[in-house]
């Protein structure tokens, strides 16, 4: 589990995403999760299969799961 305070009130995550294979997906998965409450960054990398988001607290990863979910992936792991 990895969540580091990038700025003063910030929180980053890397999340691990199967099934990405274009910018469509990053697209799709990004949408998703930045429309969780308190998330200000969201960055998905196809090839890596990593998102990485900023939020302003720790988020529900559940919450996470099912954002990733509606975008038509599954969330593996956090990093």
């Amino acid at each position: 589990m990895t969540a580091h305070t990038d700025t003063p009130g910030s929180v980053t995550a890397v999340y691990k995403v199967s099934g990405m294979s274009c910018g469509h997906c990053e697209g799709a998965v990004s949408g998703e999760i930045s429309e969780l409450p308190g998330v200000s960054s969201v960055k998905a990398v196809a090839t890596s299969g990593e998102v990485t988001v900023v939020s302003a607290a720790p988020l529900d990863e559940e919450a996470v799961r099912a954002a990733v979910d509606e975008a038509g992936f599954e969330l593996v792991a956090k990093v």
